[in-house]
C-alpha cells in the first residue's frame, strides 16, 4: 500500500479513494454500496469522498452506516455550497450561515465530531468565495473540521482564498481525456504545497475497458453522459481507441485498462491521489490493484505519444 502526506500536513491519504459518487447517488442499493466501501476499506484505501449534494443527503448517511462499528475508521472527505430545496432544486451557495448549516448537517448524518477534511464543491457564486472560504476557516478553527480544501476551482480562484487561510487540497477532474489541469491548476498547486486530490480518473467509465459504441448508444435518456462531447463523435471513436491501448498496456501486467488510465494520472508529481467511483465490491477488487501498479516510462510515452496525434481529445 502506498500513502502520501496530503499538501504538506499530517494527513497520509491511501493514493486511491473510494469516490460515493457514481455509487451512493448513482442508484446502487444501500447494502451494495456498503459492500462496495467495505471493499475498498478491505483492500487498504483509508479515506472516503463524498458530499452533502450526492443524494440529497443519502450518500453521507449511507457513509455512516458503513463505518459503524469499524475499529479502524478511514478519513471521512466531503462538500458543501451546493444546497437543495424541497423539491430537489440544487442552487450554489457560500454565504456564511448557509455554510454553517450545512456542515452541521453534515455532521449528523456523518455521525461524526469533526469531518476530516470540508471543502467547498464548487465556486458559485464566484462574488462569494471569500465569504464561503472565510466561513470554512472559522469552522476549522472552532474544530469541528480538521482541514479545509477546494474543489473545481481555478487558479485566480485559489489565490484569492490562501489570501485567507491555507488551502489544504484541491480537487480537479483529471484524466488522460481531460487533461485541462495540467496547464495551470497542477503546477500551482505544486508550487504552493497544496495537496491535489483528482476525480474521474477513468472519465466516467470511458477509460475502464468495458465501454463500446453500443453500450453508449444505449445509455438511458437520463444519464448525464449522453450529453458530454466525450462521449460523442468525432471524440468518442478516440477515446475507445484510447481505452484500447490501455487495455493492451495493461495486458502486459495483468491489469485492467481502469488500472492504467489510474495510474496515468498518479504518474503526475503534483496528484496526490484519485478518487474512483465503483457499483460493486467486484469493481473495487478490478481497480484496487491501481494502488501498486506503476507504468514505466516507455509506458508513459506510448499513451502520451497517441494522445497528442491527431485531434485533441478534451
Amino acid at each position: 500500500m502506498r500513502y502520501r502526506r496530503l499538501g504538506g500536513g499530517p494527513l497520509e491519504v491511501s493514493e486511491l479513494s473510494f469516490g460515493t459518487w457514481l455509487t451512493v447517488a448513482g442508484g446502487v442499493a444501500r447494502d451494495q454500496a456498503m459492500r462496495c466501501i467495505h471493499a475498498a476499506l478491505d483492500h487498504g484505501v483509508n479515506w472516503i469522498d463524498t458530499a452533502a449534494v450526492y443524494g440529497l443527503g443519502h450518500s453521507e448517511e449511507v457513509v455512516a452506516r458503513a463505518l459503524a462499528g469499524r475499529s479502524e475508521r478511514p478519513y471521512v472527505f466531503t462538500k458543501c455550497a451546493l444546497t437543495w430545496d424541497d423539491k430537489g432544486n440544487i442552487t450554489g451557495a457560500l454565504k456564511a450561515d448557509s455554510i454553517r448549516r450545512e456542515c452541521e448537517n453534515s455532521l449528523k448524518r456523518l455521525k461524526v465530531d469533526a469531518i476530516d477534511l470540508y471543502q467547498i464543491h464548487w465556486p458559485n457564486p464566484d462574488v462569494d468565495v471569500e465569504e464561503g472560504w472565510g466561513a470554512l476557516a472559522k469552522l476549522k478553527e472552532e474544530g469541528k473540521v480538521r482541514w479545509i480544501g477546494v474543489s473545481n476551482f481555478d487558479a485566480r480562484q485559489i489565490e484569492r482564498c490562501r489570501g485567507i487561510a491555507p488551502i489544504t487540497s484541491m480537487q480537479p477532474p483529471y484524466s488522460a481525456i481531460s487533461p485541462a489541469v495540467e496547464e495551470a491548476i497542477l503546477p500551482y498547486c505544486r508550487q504552493q504545497g497544496i495537496g491535489v486530490i483528482v476525480y474521474s480518473p477513468m472519465k466516467l467509465g470511458l477509460l475502464a475497458g468495458a465501454m463500446t459504441k453500443e453500450r453508449v448508444a444505449n445509455f438511458p435518456q437520463d444519464d448525464v453522459r449522453r450529453r458530454l462531447p466525450a462521449f460523442q463523435e468525432p471524440q468518442l471513436s478516440r477515446n475507445l481507441a484510447l481505452a484500447e491501448l490501455m487495455k493492451s498496456i495493461g495486458a502486459r501486467h495483468g491489469r485492467s485498462a481502469g488500472e492504467v488510465a489510474i495510474a496515468w494520472t498518479l504518474r503526475n508529481p503534483a496528484v496526490t491521489a484519485a478518487i474512483v467511483g465503483m457499483r460493486s465490491a467486484e469493481q473495487a477488487k478490478g481497480v484496487m490493484g491501481a494502488l501498486e501498479f506503476r507504468l514505466t516510462a516507455e509506458e508513459i510515452a506510448e499513451i502520451d505519444g497517441f494522445r497528442r496525434g491527431g485531434d485533441a481529445i478534451m
